[in-house]
């Protein structure tokens, strides 16, 4: 990565700086010029490589057996829940399960609660644009998790200057300052370039192509969400993960400070740590879905041994339905089983004498019904991914 001298005329209103302060503010500043890497030879060495066929093959393993689950596809759905929670916590966005699930069914929410709600539509997003990774499909996904953040430029490339660390006046002396925006279709165009690209190791390819997506931070807000969503797109393109969500995300925040230093570590020219980092995100992130999942096989037992639900009832459909979406209306439930809203509510009504669910409030419309048990879980999930271990 090379660097350019660039002007810089300060956009501050008057009211907030004296003319003095303004006169003093530096004109100029370094941006930085992020590399080619489409057709670049990373030099991998063996014992590197090593490390990252080890984490592709434990993460296949893991998409393998929760897909054999007896609840594979609510659990999917958990997951992915977990994996956007830990991105957003990256990012200092943090939510409760509780809060989160009543978001996604567009009840009353917190700001924070909205915008990992957002993050959960774009992981889908980039897992449905996994087969045509494109600046298109980068965009769509920007597009999803930002809205409600008009002031961000949903789906387009930044216009503006952005950089990261120190002041918030001025560029210069920042900690990163990525490319002008000038340079960011070019730099995109090259990424997206790279990320076509078959000869890598996967986790290798992943990790090298989040590190250049950060690199070159093409928005102006969401780039970590976006960086992190594209590589589970680019997992699923490549066949390692198939069915389920495995929390990478929760692993890096794990690990935190080692993964920023592992983005600047890359940009000097060093792909080792962030390969590593990802890498051990990965078997972070096995161990984390292993422990819930078995988390929740235990939770769906306890519940059929209390109910013993009619297979193909309405009551057993929303006993695999109250995992993947722990809170729940009489018309989602309806609509998701597709019975009527009678039997919907008598469903609702049963589980709730069974102690399945809970009802959130005492109020005769719009109610909404909780899976405290499942919730719980994520909550757990939440403290033991924040946990060095």
């Amino acid at each position: 990565m090379t660097y350019e001298s660039l002007p810089w005329t300060p956009r501050i209103p008057p009211d907030l700086i004296s003319r003095r302060q303004s006169l003093r503010l530096p004109r100029t500043y370094e941006a930085a010029i992020p590399a080619e890497i489409s057709s670049a030879t990373l030099g991998l060495s063996s014992d590197l490589a090593a490390v990252a066929e080890e984490a592709s093959h434990s993460l296949m393993r893991a998409d393998a057996l929760a897909s054999g689950r007896p609840y594979a596809v609510p659990l999917a759905s958990v997951l992915l829940r977990t994996e956007s929670a830990a991105s957003s916590q990256i990012e200092n966005l943090t939510v409760s399960a509780r809060q989160l699930a009543v978001a996604e069914i567009g009840q009353a929410a917190s700001p924070n609660a909205a915008l990992v709600a957002a993050n959960v539509r774009a992981m889908r997003a980039a897992l449905a644009l996994a087969d045509r990774l494109d600046e298109a499909a980068i965009l769509a996904m920007h597009e999803t998790l930002m809205r409600t953040e008009p002031r961000t430029r949903p789906g387009h490339w930044r216009d503006a200057q952005v950089w990261i660390g120190r002041s918030s006046l001025s560029p210069a002396g920042a900690s990163f300052v990525p490319p002008s925006a000038a340079r960011v279709p070019g730099a995109m165009a090259d990424l997206v370039a790279f990320m076509a690209r078959s000869d890598l190791p996967v986790v290798v390819h992943m990790a090298v192509a989040h590190a250049q997506f950060e690199t070159i931070h093409p928005f102006v807000d969401g780039n970590g969400r976006t960086g992190r969503a594209i590589m589970h797109a680019m997992m699923r393109w490549a066949g390692v993960t198939r069915r389920v969500t495995i929390p990478v995300s929760a692993g890096l925040l794990s690990r935190q400070a080692e993964y920023v230093a592992a983005l600047t570590d890359y940009r000097r020219g060093e792909i080792r740590p962030i390969v590593e980092a990802v890498a051990d995100a990965a078997h972070r992130a096995v161990w984390l879905q292993n422990w819930l999942s078995d988390e929740v096989d235990r939770v769906v037992e306890s519940w059929q041994d209390a109910v013993r639900p009619r297979k193909g009832s309405a009551l057993a459909g929303l006993i695999g339905l109250a995992v993947g979406q722990p809170a729940l209306t009489a018309a989602v439930v309806a609509e998701t089983l597709g019975v009527s809203v009678t039997a919907a509510a008598h469903a609702l009504d049963q589980a709730t004498t069974a102690g399945i669910l809970t009802l959130a409030s005492d109020k005769k419309r719009n109610r909404v019904w909780l899976a405290r048990d499942v919730l719980e879980l994520v909550d757990e999930f939440a403290v033991r991914a924040g946990r060095r271990q």
